[in-house]
């Protein structure tokens, strides 16, 4: 069993930056692409980046690409999600997610294991 606890969230303007913390607890992040998602009011939970078990590949979304960063230390059992230029569409819950040996792909039925997410809200 992966417990997932995110932290980084809050209020900023847009085109400041934040990083989310994805921590986990109860075993090692070792062997587990990890993904970031995330879903606004009224809208359906959305892939945001996600990261290979290996640290070898990383995905984006198109809205995101260019702007987010995925990152991961296996030392410190945390996976990162560095957002930059940030726009008020990016205001939503951001939750983390934990894939047995995955690729850190797309389709949130793959990932096992979410965290309760943290709010991220990005004002104009």
């Amino acid at each position: 069993q992966v417990q997932l606890v995110e932290s980084g969230g809050g209020l900023v303007q847009a085109g400041d930056s934040l990083r989310l913390s994805c921590a986990a607890s109860g075993r090692t992040f070792i062997g587990y692409a990890v993904g970031w998602f995330r879903q606004a009011p009224g809208k359906e939970r959305d892939f945001v980046a996600g990261i290979s078990w290996s640290g070898g590949s990383t995905h984006y979304a198109g809205s995101v690409k260019g702007r987010f960063t995925i990152s991961r230390d296996n030392a410190k059992n945390t996976v990162y999600l560095q957002m930059n230029s940030l726009k008020p569409e990016d205001t939503a819950v951001y939750y983390c997610a934990a894939d047995s040996y995955g690729l850190g792909l797309s389709d949130g039925g793959e990932y096992d294991y979410w965290g309760q997410g943290t709010q991220v809200t990005v004002s104009s």
